[in-house]
C-alpha cells in the first residue's frame, strides 16, 4: 500500500483553525478583508450532497486500488454518512473558518473519526474537487429544468386540444395578419419549449465526463482508476485532459445558454398572456390563483405573475453573461475567479425553475374567451390573403395581379366602412369581373383557419394531429 503520512503528522497538520488545512506553508491567519473576499461557505454548501457522493466515490477507488487500507475507508465512509445524515436533519456546523463546502466536510470528518480523515484528500486537490461537485449540480438541474419544461408542455397540450378550433387573430408586428386557432397559437410554444428541453439533454450529455482524479491539473502519480470513480458517479467516462478538467466551464455556461433560450421563450409567452388579459383585447381570464389587486383601485386584476415570470430572463441572462465575463480572459488552469461561477449559475437555475412552475400553473389556470378570440379575428381585413389565393386558385391570377386586386378591394372597404365579407359582390365585380360569389365561402375566419390544412398549418385537422404527436412523444 502506498505510505502516507503518519497518524502523528496527520494530526498535527490538521491542528488549529481552517488555514492549517492548507499545511505548513502559513504560519498566520488571512487578514479579515482576505477571510471576507475569499469565503464561499455562504452559498457553496449548496454542493453538500455532491460532495460527499464524490468523496465517497473517491474513497472507495482509493481502497481498491490499495491507496488507503479498507479500515481507513470504512471508517472515511461512516464518518462521511454521518454527515450526511448532519446536512438532512439541519444539525452540521456550517463555519467560515474553514472557506468552502470541501474545507467544511474535511474538518467535520476529522472531528468525527481522526486522522483516517486525512487520507481522504490523497490523488485529489480541491481543483477537480469543485469540478466534480459543479459539475454534478448543473446535471441535476438540467435534468430537473428538462422534466419541469415536459410538465410545461404537458399543461400547454391540454389547453391546446381543448381549444384546438378556437378562432383567434393572427398577429406580425402586432397587427392583425390571418386568422389561427388558439390550439395552434399555444402549439408554437410546445415547439419552442421542445427545443429547450432537448437543449438541456444535449448540454447533461456533453458535460457526463468525470473530472475527478485530475487533481490540481496535472493529473496524480497515485495509481487511480478513474473509469471508477467515473462509474460510481453515473458519468460516461472520466475528462481525457487534466488540465481541460479543472480550467473549463462550458459545461455551465452551455446550460446557462440552454437557461437563457428556455426563459426568453417564457417571457414571450408571459408577455402575451400580459396582453391577452387586457380589456382592450380580452382575449382570456386568469383566476385570482395567478392575479393580484390593487391598493387604491378596486377594479384591478392584474396579471403579476406573468410580468414576474417575464423579468425572471433579466436574471438568468444576466448569469450567462456574468459568468462569460467572468472566463473569458483565465488562462489555464484554476485561477480563483473561477469561485464566481456557481452564484450566478444557482440564481439563474432558482429562477427558471420557479418561472416554468409558475408559467405551467398559468396555462393550466386561463380560460379563452372564445367569442372575443372570434371577432377579433375577423378584424383589420384578415382573410385578404385568403381573397388573394382565391382569385390565383379559381381565376388563374398570378399572385401578384391577385395581390394587386386585393388590395384594391381592402381600400374600398375601408372607405364604404366595411369588412371583406361585408364588401357587395358588385363592389368586387367592379374591380375584377369575373369574381362570383363563391368567393364568400373563403372569406369568414372559420373558414380561413380551416383551409390552412398543410403540415405545420392553423387548420383544426392539423392541430390535432401535431397535438397527438406530441402527446405520444412526451410518453
Amino acid at each position: 500500500m502506498t505510505k502516507t503520512p503518519s497518524d502523528a503528522s496527520a494530526q498535527a497538520h490538521a491542528a488549529g483553525d481552517g488555514q492549517a488545512m492548507w499545511g505548513g506553508r502559513f504560519s498566520t491567519k488571512p487578514a479579515e478583508l482576505m477571510q471576507a473576499i475569499n469565503v464561499s461557505i455562504g452559498f457553496d454548501k449548496r454542493l453538500a450532497a455532491q460532495d460527499l457522493a464524490g468523496s465517497k466515490a473517491h474513497a472507495a477507488m482509493l481502497a481498491k486500488v490499495g491507496v488507503i487500507s479498507s479500515a481507513d475507508e470504512a471508517a472515511i465512509q461512516n464518518g462521511l454518512s454521518q454527515i450526511e445524515a448532519e446536512i438532512a436533519n439541519g444539525t452540521f456546523p456550517f463555519r467560515d473558518e474553514y472557506e468552502d463546502i470541501h474545507m467544511n466536510v474535511e474538518a467535520r470528518l476529522r472531528e468525527l473519526i481522526g486522522a483516517a480523515s486525512g487520507r481522504l484528500h490523497t490523488a485529489r486537490s480541491r481543483n477537480d474537487q469543485v469540478a466534480l461537485d459543479f459539475r454534478l449540480w448543473v446535471r441535476e438541474a438540467c435534468d430537473r429544468s428538462a422534466a419541469q419544461v415536459r410538465t410545461l408542455q404537458a399543461a400547454l397540450l391540454a389547453k391546446a386540444e381543448a381549444h384546438a378550433d378556437a378562432i383567434m387573430p393572427g398577429f406580425t408586428h402586432l397587427q392583425p395578419a390571418q386568422p389561427v386557432t388558439f390550439g395552434h397559437h399555444l402549439m408554437a410554444y410546445v415547439e419552442m419549449f421542445g427545443r429547450d428541453a432537448s437543449r438541456f439533454v444535449d448540454a447533461r450529455a456533453r458535460m457526463n465526463e468525470s473530472p475527478l482524479g485530475a487533481a490540481a491539473l496535472a493529473g496524480s502519480p497515485f495509481p487511480i482508476d478513474r473509469h471508477m470513480t467515473a462509474a460510481a458517479l453515473g458519468f460516461e467516462r472520466p475528462t481525457a485532459n487534466s488540465l481541460d478538467s479543472v480550467s473549463s466551464r462550458d459545461f455551465a455556461l452551455e446550460a446557462l445558454s440552454a437557461a437563457s433560450i428556455c426563459a426568453t421563450h417564457l417571457s414571450r409567452l408571459a408577455e402575451e398572456i400580459v396582453i391577452w388579459t387586457t380589456p382592450q383585447f380580452g382575449f382570456i381570464k386568469l383566476s385570482d390563483a395567478f392575479t393580484t389587486g390593487s391598493s387604491i383601485m378596486p377594479q384591478k386584476r392584474n396579471p403579476d405573475a406573468a410580468e414576474l415570470v417575464r423579468a425572471k430572463v433579466g436574471r438568468i441572462l444576466g448569469s450567462l453573461t456574468s459568468l462569460m465575463v467572468v472566463m473569458k480572459g483565465l488562462p489555464l488552469a484554476y485561477s480563483k475567479d473561477m469561485q464566481e461561477d456557481k452564484e450566478p449559475v444557482f440564481v439563474a437555475f432558482d429562477s427558471l425553475e420557479l418561472a416554468l412552475n409558475a408559467m405551467a400553473g398559468m396555462v393550466a389556470d386561463l380560460e379563452p374567451v372564445r367569442e372575443r378570440m372570434a371577432a377579433a379575428a375577423g378584424a383589420g381585413f384578415s382573410t385578404a390573403t385568403d381573397l388573394a389565393d382565391w382569385l390565383v386558385r379559381t381565376l388563374d391570377l398570378p399572385f401578384r395581379e391577385a395581390h394587386h386586386v386585393t388590395g384594391a378591394a381592402v381600400k374600398r372597404a375601408e372607405t364604404l366602412g366595411t369588412d371583406l365579407p361585408g364588401l357587395p359582390l358588385s363592389e368586387l365585380q367592379a374591380i375584377e369581373p369575373r369574381i362570383t360569389a363563391e368567393v364568400f365561402q373563403v372569406l369568414t375566419p372559420e373558414a380561413s383557419a380551416a383551409s390552412r390544412m398543410s403540415y405545420g398549418g392553423t387548420a383544426p385537422a392539423q392541430v390535432r394531429a401535431q397535438i397527438q404527436r406530441w402527446k405520444d412523444q412526451l410518453k
